[in-house]
């Protein structure tokens, strides 16, 4: 029997993320009601780096929201930043090192399912979300990587909802990939 719960929650991740794609700033609070649930299914699953992804989501969906809306064009759409590689690279060794300090603590400290693994998925999730709200498309780089490891992460909790879910979270960051890519070349362009 399919859990109603993530069934609902992966609905409303798969609309948050499309919404996304799209550059619609709707993705924001359909992203913050889909955690809400989440909170429930990963805490049932004893994923807890997921938990606290969830908890770090409200406070990082909330200020993607409020920057996106002081960044739309004209037709309501959010406008593309570009990403200095010198930053991007900051970043990623940030959360790199921020996955192994997690994991660390999950293995020693709790029964995590997954410590090591979960924790650099959520790491790296902060980061693919911090370039999400500043409106960089390597942000769509990030995802494609976190998502198909998720998957596979997913399917070995028997979590298979929301393994799918995130199979199709890959097709639509390819999808917001070449969208956001045509974005900025057409606002480079004008």
């Amino acid at each position: 029997m399919i859990p109603l719960h993530e069934l609902t929650a992966a609905a409303l991740s798969a609309a948050a993320v499309w919404l996304t794609t799209r550059r619609s700033p709707w993705c924001y609070p359909v992203g913050l009601t889909s955690v809400a649930v989440y909170l429930w299914v990963y805490l049932e699953a004893r994923l807890y780096s997921e938990v606290l992804l969830q908890l770090f989501w409200v406070a990082m969906l909330i200020a993607g929201w409020r920057r996106w809306l002081r960044h739309l064009d004209a037709g309501g759409q959010v406008r593309i930043a570009a990403l200095p590689a010198t930053a991007a690279w900051r970043h990623l060794l940030t959360g790199i090192a921020g996955g192994l300090a997690l994991g660390a603590f999950m293995h020693t400290y709790t029964n995590a399912a997954l410590p090591w693994l979960d924790a650099m998925l959520t790491a790296l999730s902060l980061v693919g979300q911090f370039w999400q709200n500043r409106r960089h498309v390597a942000a769509w780089w990030m995802w494609i990587v976190v998502d198909v490891a998720y998957v596979g992460m997913f399917t070995s909790k028997h979590l298979y909802i929301t393994a799918a879910l995130y199979a199709g979270f890959v097709l639509l960051a390819v999808q917001g990939l070449r969208a956001w890519h045509q974005a900025a070349r057409a606002s480079a362009a004008d």
